[in-house]
């Protein structure tokens, strides 16, 4: 067995299963201790690397394409420091850590585990219930529906619609980009009904818009994680965009083209009432139908 423990966290392989456990220090982000210990099998690793720098040094694990619901919700967005698959090691355990290396690299050579895509998801994400404030509102799924309840700070449209329930059976994919501190993020859930329309995230009630601290904003990638992880692996869908994790499309069960028209009139309707009620302005009505229509 090859095991090396860290202040970052420790890597432990036994020859079938490499497993990641986050640091406990404070120097370690609160996505990482939060999404807790990885177990990742070896048919789900691609390669691992170690990149020795002057004071320390990196262990790199590249998983392959298709095994994991967490790269695949992220899209490859996940902050450097944030990387589970990503270890800090001193330059005095250099050594140890290239050990670890080859150990897994033999063990992949051995066992003749291809690079090619898989075609199930060959880790689990993380466990439900999983629930998370963020700056505009918190986000809670239990396995079976998302809910979305919304903050004061929210859009007076999003809190006028009330608290977002979404069954999971009505989910075709999750898209999410990280508040950077610079540029605010977003988790959407884009559904059947919802996919042709493309609201800004601060008006979209079936998204969060991510604008506070992006340390606690990050934690919205743990439901991103559940949530992609119950949805049809991308290999069973239709269209590159959702297999390479960019924006979601229908998939080959969308509806035909007078049933997107049906759903171009009801969310025109719905945005009529609430421009009618009051609660939307003249300049929010005319700015939200816009989009609407655009998106459309």
């Amino acid at each position: 067995m090859a095991e090396i423990i860290q202040r970052d966290g420790t890597w432990a392989f036994d020859g079938a299963t490499v497993r990641i456990t986050p640091g406990l220090h404070r120097s370690v982000p609160l996505f990482r201790q939060t999404y807790g210990e990885i177990a990742v099998p070896l048919e789900a690793v691609s390669g691992v690397v170690y990149e020795p720098e002057r004071k320390r040094g990196r262990l790199r694990m590249r998983l392959r394409e298709g095994a994991d619901p967490l790269l695949h919700a992220t899209g490859g967005r996940l902050p450097d420091p944030a990387d589970p698959y990503r270890l800090l090691v001193d330059i005095d355990r250099s050594g140890v850590a290239e050990y670890m290396a080859e150990e897994i690299r033999r063990a992949l050579l051995l066992d003749q585990v291809p690079k090619d895509p898989t075609k199930t998801y060959l880790l689990a994400g993380p466990p439900v219930p999983v629930s998370v404030r963020s700056s505009d509102g918190t986000v809670s799924f239990d396995g079976l529906q998302v809910r979305i309840d919304w903050s004061d700070t929210s859009d007076r449209v999003k809190r006028a619609t009330g608290p977002r329930i979404i069954a999971i059976d009505d989910v075709v994919g999750v898209e999410w980009l990280p508040n950077s501190g610079y540029e605010d993020g977003f988790l959407r859930f884009v559904t059947r009904e919802t996919a042709f329309s493309k609201l800004p995230p601060e008006k979209d009630p079936y998204a969060l818009d991510l604008w506070g601290s992006a340390r606690r904003d990050l934690l919205t990638a743990l439901v991103a994680t559940a949530v992609t992880a119950r949805l049809p692996h991308p290999s069973t869908r239709t269209g590159n965009d959702l297999a390479e994790g960019r924006p979601a499309r229908l998939p080959a069960a969308v509806p035909p083209q007078a049933d997107h028209h049906d759903v171009l009139l009801r969310r025109l309707r719905e945005l009529g009432e609430l421009h009618r009620d009051g609660v939307l302005t003249d300049e929010e009505f005319a700015m939200t139908k816009a989009a609407v229509l655009r998106g459309f």
